[in-house]
């Protein structure tokens, strides 16, 4: 499990390993990382979900040893 930006500096860590049952899907690590992370879980529905670096939605079943990551929305950049 991999935390960037906002949800790196409230979670106050990088990221951490995840125990899910068998078959879970990403909508269910969503769910435990709200549980585990109360400074986070109001902004999880609105972040995406990679798995193994690919963008995914949740329904996406996860498999042991997947690496999870959850995208902040990014701003940014010139006015110019």
């Amino acid at each position: 499990m991999l935390y960037f930006a906002v949800l790196r500096e409230r979670a106050r860590r990088d990221g951490e390993p995840l125990e899910l049952p068998s078959g879970a899907l990403v909508m269910q690590a969503r769910a435990a990382v709200a549980a585990c992370h109360p400074e986070i879980a109001a902004l999880l529905p609105r972040v995406q979900t990679a798995v193994n670096r690919t963008v995914v939605g949740d329904d996406h079943p996860l498999h042991d040893g997947d690496e999870l990551a959850f995208l902040p929305p990014v701003a940014g950049g010139s006015s110019r």
